[in-house]
């Protein structure tokens, strides 16, 4: 009995297998239809915002994009200045966002490679390269970025939100709550979402700003030098307090939603719950995270291997029923829909269309190829915030000792509040009339 009672306290003490509940959460109906909404406003802004083409592209005779002037920073960033001044008159441009999602798809196709090949280094780099991007859009296009960014952020702070208050109360009581009730809890407490990711970048740049004040003063000649001097050990000081911030918003940023989620956290007490746990725990978070990514990366292979089923197995049953040829004596279907493979879901290049019929054709399919492959990213975006919420109440747990199942649920009581205090009324009053 008493071996009974220590192996069950000994696997409630292994918190590490309940991350394995991540799939089951993020597939759930709510969340996918969320975090789908999510990446089509996403995408819609970014194609919207595009109408200014800013982005300089050199192109061949026939037309074709040969560079962007992103692609020449990643090569060269010292040559991008010159690459700019060179190409910017001959007036082909594209926008940021076109330019950016078709890198970050590239690079997103070739960490998957890979990963798969189990190349790390060219895991690493592609990732880097992303962040390059970027880099790059905040120097050549900020005030693009800075505009973009805020939608971004303001939809996040909304789908996001929901996706984790959805993952935790699934996670602590096995509650499915409504699409709408979700989609209030984020709306309700947006203020928290959106500010929680800012404010520790917003502490960077003032403490950034005083350590700038000082060197402007030490260009004043002769006494510069000196006042340097004098206050280096206050600039080592705030330099220390922005290393400390930038490693605790880097580390405990998928923290801070989850815990707006959980525990109703206002901005400034989800930043400080996020950045205790990590430095309190940090190789346990270390750990916490590296086996969802590894779960995710196996939950991923699955998911893209099952639309790749889906895609080929569609495109051959039509393939069995159209044997005609256009005018060029290719196969009608092969015309607007290339074979799909696993490693390329949406096939090789469209060879060139012959008739008004084959262009809309292709379009509507490619279309449709789009609705499965925004599926297959709203999989990757609602596992990352439910992987997220499960870690924050495991670090919760282990930090302040905090039960599983212990989540806020005032703002529900709230909602339900005046309804109840209304019927009570019209009881009291009934009971109150005279017979």
């Amino acid at each position: 009995m008493v071996n009974e009672q220590q192996s069950q306290q000994l696997c409630d003490n292994l918190l590490f297998p309940k991350l394995f509940q991540t799939f089951r959460i993020a597939i759930h109906h709510s969340n996918l239809i969320i975090a789908f909404l999510g990446v089509v406003i996403i995408f819609a802004s970014g194609r919207l915002m595009d109408l200014n083409k800013t982005v300089v592209v050199s192109r061949d005779s026939q037309g074709k994009i040969i560079q962007t002037e992103l692609q020449k920073y990643i090569s060269d960033s010292n040559q991008v200045e010159s690459f700019i001044e060179e190409s910017k008159d001959n007036g082909q441009r594209i926008g940021v966002f076109f330019t950016l999602w078709q890198f970050a798809a590239e690079r997103f196709q070739g960490a998957v490679g890979s990963l798969f090949a189990f190349d790390l280094h060219g895991l690493v780099e592609n990732i880097a390269n992303y962040f390059r991007a970027v880099r790059w859009a905040m120097k050549y296009h900020f005030v693009y970025y800075i505009i973009f960014f805020a939608i971004k952020l303001a939809v996040i702070s909304v789908a996001g939100g929901a996706i984790c208050r959805l993952a935790a109360l699934q996670f602590a009581r096995g509650e499915k709550p409504g699409l709408t009730e979700a989609l209030r809890y984020s709306t309700q407490r947006f203020a928290s979402f959106f500010s929680a990711p800012l404010a520790p970048l917003c502490i960077i740049a003032v403490l950034g700003l005083l350590i700038f004040l000082l060197g402007l003063i030490g260009n004043i000649p002769q006494a510069g030098e000196l006042v340097i001097g004098i206050f280096m050990l206050f600039a080592l000081i705030i330099g220390t307090l922005i290393t400390i911030v930038m490693i605790g918003t880097f580390v405990g940023f998928n923290l801070m939603f989850p815990a707006v989620a959980y525990d109703g956290s206002d901005c400034f007490d989800a930043i400080s719950r996020s950045f205790s746990y990590v430095y309190a725990r940090p190789w346990r978070m270390v750990f916490y995270t590296a086996i969802s990514a590894a779960y995710g990366a196996i939950c991923y292979i699955f998911v893209r291997f099952f639309a790749f089923l889906l895609l080929w197995f569609t495109q051959r049953f039509l393939r069995l029923g159209i044997w005609v040829e256009n005018s060029e004596g290719v196969n009608k279907l092969a015309a607007i829909w290339s074979e799909p493979s696993f490693m390329k879901l949406a096939g090789a290049p469209l060879p060139a269309a012959t008739t008004w019929s084959e262009t809309a054709g292709a379009f509507l399919v490619q279309l449709s190829l789009w609705l499965v492959f925004g599926l297959i990213l709203s999989v990757i975006v609602s596992f990352y915030f439910s992987a997220n919420t499960i870690i924050y109440s495991l670090m919760r747990k282990k930090v302040d000792n905090t039960a599983l199942d212990d989540i806020y649920t005032h703002f529900d009581d709230a909602i339900t509040e005046p309804m109840i205090t209304t019927e009570a009324k019209g009881e009291e009053a009934q009971s109150e009339t005279p017979v």
